[in-house]
C-alpha cells in the first residue's frame, strides 16, 4: 500500500497557493499601489512554491490522475518564471502581465481538456472546471495582448488573471483529486 501524505501534500498547496492567487489578485485590483511595487518578488515566491506543489502533485498517486497530469512542465515552467521574475524585480509589470498571460493560456488549455476526462470519468462537476477555464484563458489572452494602453488597466486585468487562475485551480483541484485511504498500490511490491 502506498502513502496518501504526497497527494495530501499536493492538495492541500494547490488550496494554499490558489487562495494566496485569489488574494493577490484582489489585493491588486483593489490596491495596486500597495502591491505593484513589490509585485515582481512576491509574484516570483508565488510561481516557484506553486511550481514545487505542481512537481510534488505530478509525482503523487493520484486516483483518477487528472488534475496533475501535466504538472511536471508546469512545474518546471512556474519555477523558471519565478526566478527570472525575482531576479529582473525592476520595471517587471509588462513582463509579468505577458508572462502570467501566456502561462494561464497554456493552463486554461490544458484544464479543458482536464475538464473533458473529468466528463469521461463521471464527474458532474466537470463544467465548472470548464467555465473557469474558457475565463482564465480569455484574460490571459487579453494579458498577452493588451488591447488597453493604460498601466492602471494593465494591473488590474493582471489582477483578475491572479484571481481567475486561482479560482481554476480551486475548482480543478477540489473537484477531482480525491484522497482514498485504503488504496491500493499500482503495481505489486515484491
Amino acid at each position: 500500500m502506498h502513502s496518501v501524505k504526497p497527494i495530501q501534500t499536493a492538495k492541500t498547496g494547490y488550496i494554499v497557493v490558489s487562495v494566496l492567487f485569489c488574494v493577490m489578485g484582489i489585493t491588486l485590483i483593489c490596491m495596486p499601489e500597495f502591491i505593484v511595487p513589490l509585485i515582481g518578488k512576491i509574484l516570483g515566491i508565488f510561481l516557484i512554491l506553486f511550481g514545487l506543489v505542481k512537481l510534488i502533485g505530478y509525482f503523487s498517486k493520484d486516483l483518477f490522475r487528472l488534475t496533475f497530469q501535466y504538472d511536471l512542465a508546469l512545474g518546471i515552467l512556474l519555477i523558471a518564471l519565478g526566478v527570472i521574475m525575482i531576479i529582473r524585480a525592476d520595471n517587471v509589470m509588462v513582463f509579468v502581465s505577458v508572462a502570467h498571460g501566456i502561462y494561464a493560456m497554456a493552463d486554461s488549455l490544458l484544464k479543458i481538456q482536464t475538464s473533458l476526462d473529468a466528463r469521461h470519468f463521471g464527474i458532474r462537476s466537470w463544467w465548472l472546471i470548464l467555465a473557469a477555464a474558457v475565463c482564465t484563458g480569455i484574460i490571459g489572452f487579453l494579458l498577452v495582448l493588451r488591447p488597453f494602453q493604460g498601466a492602471d488597466i494593465l494591473i488590474i486585468l493582471s489582477g483578475c488573471s491572479l484571481l481567475a487562475e486561482g479560482i481554476l485551480n480551486l475548482v480543478t483541484v477540489m473537484t477531482t483529486v480525491k484522497i482514498i485511504r485504503q488504496a491500493q498500490p499500482d503495481e505489486i511490491e515484491g
